[in-house]
């Protein structure tokens, strides 16, 4: 006889239908219809887990920070000097991108952000976290002198999530064609050679 589910154990699992479901169907679309076929239960067994499909894209969004969180922190905590940290934190995001490739879009949804307050509050105080580590690198590689004077590391970090963001609507609009990380990793490079000060 099969073993029961346990009550997180099936809130884990309905999570990660709604991450690959995001992807395959779109976030605005998704319904939790969808979400029950893909998990084998009914759709009032699922708001047994989420009292409300606000409440579930909650669930999801905690888990999205868990895992970006956790990946920012290995990335801060990596030894070398402030170019190498933002190298890897850069990195860090592609990988987390490449591996949740519906994350952009639920980062953006429109109707998800407008619909749910509370997950576009989620969402925007990820970002402001992701640009405060880059921030804090890049104002320690410009007390070292090799980032530019005439840069601010606040500006400096928008142009990195720019590169980011931008090269994940292309990798999805490209039928993820290209290797993401590599080609992210190769652009970042030609951009960090544009932030470096003179003589370094």
């Amino acid at each position: 006889m099969q073993k029961r589910k346990s009550a997180e154990d099936r809130k884990a699992e309905i999570v990660a239908a709604v991450l690959r479901l995001a992807d395959e169907i779109g976030p605005d679309r998704l319904t939790t219809n969808d979400v029950a076929r893909a998990v084998g239960l009914s759709q009032p067994a699922i708001f047994r887990h989420f009292a409300t499909k606000a409440d579930l894209w909650i669930a999801v969004a905690e888990r999205i920070t868990e895992k970006l969180d956790a990946a920012w922190r290995a990335a801060m905590g990596s030894n070398g000097d402030p170019q190498s940290r933002l190298r890897a934190l850069v990195q860090a995001q592609l990988q987390q991108i490449a591996a949740m490739p519906a994350l952009p879009l639920i980062l953006f949804s429109r109707e998800l952000n407008i619909d749910n307050p509370q997950l576009r509050g989620a969402f925007h105080a990820l970002l402001m976290r992701y640009q405060g580590y880059l921030v804090q690198v890049l104002s320690d590689w410009q007390a070292e002198g090799g980032l530019r004077r005439d840069l601010t590391p606040e500006d400096a970090a928008t142009f990195l999530t720019s590169l980011v963001q931008g090269l994940a609507l292309r990798w999805g609009l490209g039928a993820r064609s290209m290797a993401l990380v590599d080609e992210g990793m190769r652009l970042l490079d030609r951009q960090l050679a544009m932030f470096e000060a003179d003589g370094h």
